[in-house]
Order: structure tokens, then sequence, then C-alpha cells
């Protein structure tokens, strides 16, 4: 079988042959890009590597169509090839995840979480409304009635992870959306051993009793039991909302399994289609059938025309997702985390929750007497991409931080395995030991400045060009 990045490597030198023409800084900037992905030893957990055929499907005339609606009920004329690619999409999520119902519309994660939201919200208010007020269809609404109807949006409530234990800024987090669309409230994790209390979130729910009940992360470095979260949504009769957009891989190569799986679960699932799923940067909407039909609004809710172009490059994805080795990849994502994982604390490193059993290691860098801001420009001296993230109880907060968020899908898809993340974990620990926080300019101890002893990230940087080397990124792929 012919190498498909071989194949593809002629087209591409075409492509930015042609991009050059028009705008030469773009195609610098795409050629840079591609030599810096793969100089870079890349440990952030939400990023990865799409395949070559996902970021080929990006790159066509799909994108010139508009297609506001829904497969079939477009309001556009000549949609018929995009209802084939937002069908296939949609079928490769159901199929996949086993998902009564899949939308592929949302153009990234918290265009997803937004759909949900606002389908939660239609289905539970605004559906019971139109019988209340006499009225067959929201256009049947008087001026009157969406008064009152506003009025019931607004006072509605929901209950997240909170940001510093792990969630996610869409889950309630006060400068985003959802903290002002709702009434909000977080849930943390235990103060001595920071993993989930289903106890007092049970006792949170009960106290508060939000309509919409949010269980995901993008920083906890453990799995959710999601039996017992649909257990404490039932008791208050909450809607479960799961946003699965980092373990999504996981979930997909089923990883997760039995009461660690959300899709039997929630009510509405969210996702993004790239991180731990490798696919275009993206989102998806799954629910039970009884918010479809609230869903399938989400244009013109809060979206507007479906990316086409995007909706085929997940179809691909998804398709991909399909196959064996991709659930021994997503084995290996987890598998690896806990080799990077057990690596860093054999070396004395303090870990979030003292290790993981998902795809994310959270290392508090306190120990080394750094601020997470610090560890992190440190590791980018010498060739290591991570990105700094709050503990439990930040007392450095979310700018400077006390954290460094590390994660295995991208480095797994480069073909890393156990031996490679422990040698991993050796260097990181070689660069935040020879690493010290300088003063700042009032003559105290800042939480930007670092200095590193001389020689460490040279030598590290080698170290990682070494390690990528033996694992090129695209092999065969020439610009």
């Amino acid at each position: 079988m012919t190498n498909p990045n071989v194949e593809l490597s002629s087209a591409y030198q075409t492509i930015l042959k042609v991009v050059e023409q028009v705008e030469p800084r773009i195609a610098a900037a795409t050629r840079a890009e591609l030599t810096d992905q793969r100089a870079s030893l890349k440990l952030i957990a939400s990023e990865n590597y799409a395949s070559l055929p996902v970021l080929a499907t990006m790159g066509t005339w799909l994108s010139d169509k508009y297609a506001e609606g829904t497969v079939g009920h477009r309001f556009y004329a000549g949609c018929q090839n995009i209802d084939t690619v937002e069908s296939v999409a949609a079928e490769h999520a159901r199929e996949l995840f086993g998902a009564e119902y899949a939308y592929a519309q949302p153009h990234s994660g918290i265009d997803a979480n937004l759909t949900a939201f606002w389908a939660i919200l239609a289905n539970k208010i605004e559906g019971p409304a139109l019988t209340e007020f006499g009225a067959k269809t929201v256009n049947d609404l008087t001026e009157a009635d969406w008064a009152t109807l506003r009025k019931r949006f607004g006072e509605q409530k929901m209950l997240g992870m909170s940001l510093d234990a792990g969630g996610h800024l869409t889950h309630g987090f006060r400068p985003n959306i959802s903290g002002k669309m709702f009434d909000q409230r977080s849930y943390g994790t235990d103060p001595t051993t920071q993993l989930l209390d289903y106890d007092q979130i049970a006792t949170a729910a009960r106290e508060f009793k939000p309509l919409i009940l949010v269980a995901g992360y993008s920083a906890y470095p453990r799995r959710i039991n999601f039996a017992k979260m649909k257990e404490i949504a039932d008791e208050i009769g909450a809607v479960f909302m799961v946003d699965m957009a980092h373990f999504a891989g996981l979930v997909a190569g089923k990883v997760f399994k039995g009461e660690e799986d959300p899709i039997p679960y929630a009510d509405v699932v969210t996702t993004t289609t790239h991180k731990s799923l490798r696919g275009p940067r993206g989102g998806l909407v799954m629910a039970k059938e009884e918010y479809a039909p609230s869903v399938d609004r989400g244009c013109p809710l809060v979206l507007g025309g479906p990316l086409s172009h995007m909706m085929a490059a997940k179809a691909v994805a998804l398709a991909e997702a399909r196959t064996p080795a991709f659930q021994e990849y997503a084995q290996n994502v987890a598998d690896n985390a806990k080799s990077l994982a057990e690596g860093l604390m054999s070396r004395g490193s303090k870990l979030v929750t003292d290790g993981t059993d998902n795809h994310i290691v959270l290392l508090d860098v306190s120990s080394f007497g750094l601020t997470g801001r610090q560890a992190e420009s440190a590791l980018l001296d010498a060739g290591v991409v991570t990105n700094r993230n709050s503990v439990p109880s930040d007392p450095n907060g979310a700018w400077y931080t006390s954290g460094v968020r590390l994660g295995t899908p991208a480095l797994t898809s480069r073909g890393f395995g156990a031996a490679e993340f422990d040698r991993v974990a050796e260097l990181i620990v070689e660069v935040l030991t020879n690493t010290e926080a300088a003063m700042a300019s009032t003559g105290k101890p800042g939480k930007a400045k670092y200095t590193i002893a001389d020689g460490v990230a040279d030598r590290v940087k080698a170290a990682t060009d070494e390690l990528l080397d033996a694992h090129p990124l695209y092999p065969g792929l020439e610009l």
C-alpha cells in the first residue's frame, strides 16, 4: 500500500504554491507551522494531529455552499450534497457512540454547549409553554407570551464542576456566557483526595435544585461515574448533560465503558471533534430522541450556516474512529498517561490526585518553587509544549496558576510508547529542577520571571529532538 502522506505531498506543495502567489506570508506561516509541530514535544492535552485525509477534506469547495436548516429542510436551494455530508457525519456519530441522535453542525465546543443549553431550555420551558399559551409553534406566541418566557428562561439554574477543580469555563464560569445565562453554582473535589465526592455533589444538587446538572472536565485526571451522576440528576428532576470534549476519544475507543461511558446515562452529550478524537476543529451534540427537535434548531437559534467542509471532515474522522486501529490508539493514550504519571512521581513530582486514569496528567509545580507560568515558559524554552493550569484551591489564581497540564493524545499519535513517555517525564523534571523563580522589578519574587541553569535548555532540547526524530510527523510529506 502506498503511503498517503507521500501521495499528498505533491498536492500540498502545489496548493501552497498557489496560495503563495496570492499571499506569500500565509504560505510561509503554514510551512513554518508544520516545521514547528514536527520539532515540538507536544503535551497540550487538548491538541492532537488530524490525519491527512481529514485535513484534505477541509480544503474543498464544500466550503462555498450555504445550508441553513437541517437535512431535507434547508433555507437555500441546491443542498442535496450537503444533506449527504451532514447525514453521513451524524450517522457515524450515532454508530460510533451508540447515541439515539446526533447533530454535526456546531462549529466548536462552546457552540455545541450553547446549542445544548438552549435546546434543554426550549425542551423544558418553551415546549410546555406552547400548550399553556394555546400556541402550535413559537411563531404563534404573542409579545406578552415572550415576556413571560424570557423571565422563565432567565431564572434557570445550572450546577457544574468548578474551574479550579478541573471543570471547563463553559460550565458556568462567570466571565463565560454560561455563567451569565444561568443562576450558577459549582461543585468541587474533596480537599484531601482531590477526587469527585458524589455525596457532596448530591447534597449541593438537593440544596440548589438546578435545571441542568453538568458533568465533564478539562483538567481532571480521573474518570467519572456517570451512573452516579445520573442518579443525582434523576433524584432532583434535573436534566443530565455531559461535556466529553476532552475524553471523547477514550469513549469512542472503548477505553471508557459501562458506568464510565456517558452516552447511556446523559440526556444530552456534547463534544469537540479534535482533542482525543483526532478530527477537525468542531463540535457535536448527541442526545436522547426527545431533545432532537430542539437541538435541530441550533441553526438559527445560536448557530449560523453550517460549515459543510468541516462537517465532511468530521465524517471522515468519525469513520476513522470506528476502526480497531483507533481503539488500539485510545488504549495507548490512557496507558501512556499512566507511564508519564508514574515517571514523574518516581522522580519526586507532585501530581493532582496522585496519578491519572485518563489522558491528563496535572503536575503541581509548587514543589519546584515555581508558578505554572514559570514552568510552562521554562519547558517551552527546552522544546516541551504544555499549558499552565489551575490546581484545586490554587493560591496563584487562574492566570499564573500552580500547575501544568500534560496530555498524551498528540505524542501517542506520533507513535510514542511507555518508554518514550518515561523519558519525557525525566526531561520535564530535569528542566523544572534546574529552573528558579526570579525577582520581579519590585524586588519581590515574581510569578512570571524565571532563570534556567546554563546548558539545561539546550541539553533537553537535543534530547527531545532525538525522541521526535524517531517518530516523524506526517512522514513522507515534504513542503
